[in-house]
């Protein structure tokens, strides 16, 4: 009795496992930010599965995902300048699988389309446009740089993935061409002090240039209106006069020589004799 008892319950033990696996392989899931592509025995239906929940056919049916969300890859390119100096790029590529594209990418490019499709395309189009540039001006004009291999890669790949961004973290030159750039640039900012220096000097003497003619300008008008009014001369002698005599003492024998002449004191400290 145990021995036929102890077979029922492996047996139905297996059927309830076969039953289970075969439930499952009969459903789905797609996850969110994914799309799945529906591969039955060897071949890939020509539309993508939307996210969720669906059925199968078991086991002869597997759903790929393929995902969709906004990715970020590092790309090294070793590019040449126009003179000749070697350049070594760190970049970051922002990149997604648009969904009109799921299905093409799946039956057309084995692994990742990043390395088959984008990455290539991308050293491709910042050693153009490095070519074109000396390795001085990639370093100082590294946004230009950026948006022109964007656009370049952009038109390269077309429409089947879509190159959000590409960032340009570092740009590595040798280590002679980097202290070369370095005192260049520090000479063109020595040279730009000394030129504003010059212009200072120049406006402050021009401005006292001016200063000058406007003094001179102003006297020589004060001058022909004394001459046209000598009663306004005398207006200002006598608003300026604060109620003290200048004394006259001559100086030298029989008045002789040249005249001293001395303020008085106030009126109550003159002393009559």
């Amino acid at each position: 009795m145990k021995e036929p008892s102890l077979l029922k319950i492996i047996i139905g033990a297996v059927l309830i496992f076969i039953f289970l696996a075969a439930m499952s392989s009969t459903s789905y899931v797609v996850e969110p930010g994914t799309r799945g592509i529906k591969v039955t025995l060897g071949k890939a239906t020509d539309q993508f599965l939307p996210e969720g929940f669906g059925f199968k056919a078991p086991f002869i049916t597997t759903i790929v995902p393929v995902n969709i969300r906004q990715k970020t890859q590092e790309v090294k390119a070793d590019c040449f300048s126009s003179d000749l100096q070697q350049v070594v790029m760190d970049l970051r590529v922002l990149y997604r699988v648009p969904e009109k594209s799921v299905v093409q990418i799946f039956k057309q490019f084995a692994g990742d389309p990043f390395d088959s499709l984008i990455a290539p395309r991308v050293q491709e189009a910042i050693k153009e446009i490095t070519a074109s540039q000396t390795a001085e001006q990639i370093v100082k004009n590294r946004e230009e740089i950026k948006q022109k291999a964007l656009a370049a890669a952009k038109i390269k790949i077309g429409d089947i993935l879509f190159v959000e961004d590409i960032v340009i973290r570092n740009i590595d030159l040798s280590a002679e061409l980097e202290r070369a750039i370095e005192a260049k640039m520090v000479a063109e900012q020595q040279a730009a002090q000394a030129r504003f220096s010059q212009m200072q000097a120049q406006v402050e003497a021009e401005t006292a240039v001016i200063k000058a003619k406007g003094e001179a300008e102003a006297i020589t008008v004060r001058g022909e209106a004394l001459k046209l009014n000598p009663a306004f001369l005398r207006l200002q002698i006598v608003e300026r006069w604060k109620g003290k005599s200048p004394l006259v003492v001559p100086a030298g024998v029989n008045n002789t020589g040249a005249s001293l002449l001395l303020p008085l004191g106030a009126p109550d400290k003159i002393v009559t004799p």
